[in-house]
């Protein structure tokens, strides 16, 4: 089963695009899945269902900083690096799928109430989010193997 196919299954379970992303990494993150799940949980829906940055697009970068964060705030090399990192992501899903905007991504104007959809058979219709989870997945797993932050399914903070 492939990254994309975690995120994608997870979605289908009821978690929100961001969390399904987180999701699909966190056995190799060494964090449990509640922890994961709640962590990732306000970034849903574009960030509360804002409809802002595609909360896919949010679970790469939750994933990202773990392996490839910074965590000393004078480090400037670090957050160079890390913020090179999430535009090469943000380049990626954004040629794969035309925006990082939740609202464009899934033609809608401004944004929603705070009160999640019912999750229904309608509600997977016309919604991309399971594909978009999907792909969010597979795009950060390829970059993450690519740059060697993780090797033979084991996680290794790159050097």
């Amino acid at each position: 089963m492939t990254r994309g196919d975690k995120a994608r299954e997870l979605f289908y379970e009821g978690y929100n695009c961001t969390q399904s992303v987180v999701g699909a990494f966190c056995d190799d993150m060494g964090i449990d899945r509640e922890t994961a799940m709640r962590m990732s949980s306000p970034f849903g829906g574009g960030m509360g269902r804002l409809r802002e940055v595609c909360g896919t697009v949010s679970g790469m970068y939750i994933v990202l900083g773990y392996f490839s964060g910074y965590d000393r705030p004078g480090d400037y090399e670090a957050k160079k690096i890390l913020y090179s990192r999430v535009q090469e992501l943000a380049e990626r899903f954004k040629k794969a799928n035309g925006s990082i905007i939740c609202r464009e991504l899934l033609g809608l104007s401004g944004s929603s109430e705070p009160a999640p959809e019912k999750r229904t058979a309608e509600y997977y219709k016309k919604r991309p989010c399971p594909e978009l989870a999907a792909r969010a997945a597979d795009i950060l797993d390829k970059y993450l193997k690519d740059c060697g932050m993780i090797t033979r399914g084991n996680c290794s903070i790159a050097e």
